[in-house]
């Protein structure tokens, strides 16, 4: 299969199985987009969207979240996990006012210049909310890519020159199908080229996929590491802020010492939450989110 029979295979796929999710209607603002690449990092869709939803009915522009505190951005952000997205969204909405009179950049140099966005976000707003033709790499693009062009079956455990390489060239020169073929594959890769159990029978490109052909081979390349959860830091800064969230008012730190009987961890993280700028703490012993 020729590359433009592969992203014309792909991009058909991707007309009839598309999710209808909110930030990929036409109507969808630039900030409706840039909110949720920051919230879908490392978190699945169906967490995702209420939230989405509930954010963009309370702070429609970048303007309205920068005019709040930023502990209502943590509050707000729930379960989603990995909290301090929050503050940087509120950083980047804050940014965002001061340096773009309240508008998303479309250019991608000034995107990477926000506060906590990295090259992954800046190249998904670009692509998807202005139409810049860049490849847009996450984890399900480089599966995709692993398996039906390289012919493994996951991509290295850290996204490698060869990859930026390879996602370049398979970006078709037209602008407009540079950004369905971006989505496509991400879908392909979320759907049903998934990292346990994937779909092969079902797939577009079963017939042509590298790693089919070869036998489907087992990965043999670098250890890949889980995410572990009950006992880590992670379980226990989850709980100590799901705390703070439900209470209006500041919390005492004796209420605190009730969420983890392990005090050396659990003081540990809470000196993480306060570094981190999650957490403020106040002069007679209690906590809150930050002002």
């Amino acid at each position: 299969m020729s590359l433009v029979d592969l992203q014309r295979t792909i991009i058909d796929w991707y007309a009839g199985a598309q999710r209808d999710l909110p930030w990929r209607r036409a109507d969808c603002s630039p900030w409706g987009i840039f909110v949720s690449e920051v919230m879908l990092q490392q978190t699945p869709v169906v967490r995702v969207e209420p939230v989405w939803h509930e954010w963009m009915s309370r702070w429609p522009t970048p303007t309205a979240l920068a005019a709040s505190p930023s502990g209502e951005a943590v509050r707000a952000w729930g379960r989603l996990g990995y909290p301090r997205r929050a503050l940087r969204l509120h950083g980047a909405a804050t940014a965002m006012v001061d340096r773009h009179d309240g508008e998303v950049p479309s250019n991608l140099e000034e995107l990477q210049a926000l506060p906590g966005v990295g090259t992954y976000t800046a190249a998904a707003v670009a692509a998807f909310a202005f139409g810049a033709r860049v490849p847009v790499v996450d984890t399900n693009v480089r599966r995709v890519h692993a398996r039906a062009v390289t012919g493994v079956e996951h991509a290295a455990p850290s996204l490698s020159r060869a990859e930026s390489d390879l996602a370049a060239e398979l970006l078709p020169t037209d602008p407009d199908a540079a950004r369905v073929w971006n989505v496509a594959v991400m879908e392909l890769g979320a759907l049903i080229c998934t990292a346990r159990g994937p779909r092969c029978d079902e797939c577009p490109v079963r017939e042509t996929c590298a790693w089919v052909r070869a036998g489907r081979p087992a990965y043999d390349g670098p250890p890949r590491r889980g995410q572990a959860w009950a006992g880590t830091d992670r379980q226990v800064r989850g709980r100590l802020l799901q705390l703070l969230r439900d209470s209006a008012d500041p919390v005492p730190r004796e209420q605190l010492e009730q969420v983890w009987d392990d005090e050396l961890q659990r003081e540990r993280c809470l000196d993480g939450l306060v570094s981190d700028g999650l957490v403020e703490p106040l002069q007679d012993n209690r906590f809150r989110l930050p002002g």
